[in-house]
């Protein structure tokens, strides 16, 4: 047999690389879920990236779609692809279309890695229906390998970044750390805060919130309609 052969479709699919399976994802939710006349939340990070380029193309096309972006790097990209932007609350959101950093098996998510939690989940919260979009890696039984981003008024930053690490017993770092600290959209900190397993996200995401200075974490529980995940072998969506 010759060490060399013409690949045929399983070797295109190993070939995917990890940003052609981000598109596939974007695409394929765009594709199914918006239609023209709607208007769509847009999330924000590298695969949200292909929802956002697929409606450009589709609003190039002619359709009448409109957007509520969740960051300033999202809004941005919209109007570069002549997408029309709403301010949130301006108009019913039809359909938001996100990616996360983890999914568990309950459908429960860690987002806020790009640090646009709170503006992703205002949209979640209004939109119809939720459509999260990842690749296969995303995909855990239980929230907590991935630290959980906590948004945080600057003021209160070391005392609740202390009553954090105290209540919980974690290491908790603030994202940028004292040389460059992040700063979200809204003029926020966050903490990074490495629970481990989670395991019930929603009075985890509770007793967070009640720390006064917490503005929002990213646990986003009951939140989620659809979660289309992109592999090698195709695109699926997922049933509950």
């Amino acid at each position: 047999m010759s060490a060399t052969h013409s690949p045929d479709r399983r070797d295109y699919q190993r070939m995917k690389t990890a940003e052609d399976l981000k598109r596939a994802a974007g695409f394929a939710a765009v594709d199914r879920y918006v239609r023209a006349g709607t208007c769509i939340g847009l999330g924000t990070g590298s695969t949200a990236h292909w929802a956002i380029v697929r409606t450009g193309e589709r609003v190039a096309a002619g359709e009448q779609i409109a957007a509520v972006a969740t960051s300033g790097v999202t809004e941005r990209l919209c109007r570069e692809l002549g997408i029309p932007v709403l301010a949130f609350g301006e108009r019913e959101i039809d359909v938001a279309i996100d990616g996360a950093d983890e999914v568990a098996a309950d459908w429960s998510l860690t987002k806020g890695g790009g640090g646009a939690l709170f503006r992703e989940k205002a949209v979640a919260i209004a939109a119809g229906t939720f459509v999260v979009i990842v690749t296969p890696e995303k995909l855990v039984e239980r929230l907590g390998a991935f630290p959980t981003p906590v948004e945080v008024v600057p003021y209160s930053l070391p005392y609740v970044r202390r009553r954090i690490a105290a209540a919980f017993g974690v290491e908790v770092a603030a994202r940028g750390g004292t040389a460059s600290p992040f700063v979200t959209d809204n003029g926020n900190a966050i903490l990074d805060c490495a629970f481990g397993m989670v395991p019930d996200p929603a009075a985890r995401d509770a007793e967070l919130r009640a720390i006064h200075g917490v503005v929002a974490t990213g646990l986003f529980c009951g939140l989620t309609d659809a979660v289309i995940v992109a592999d090698p072998e195709g695109v699926r969506e997922l049933l509950r």
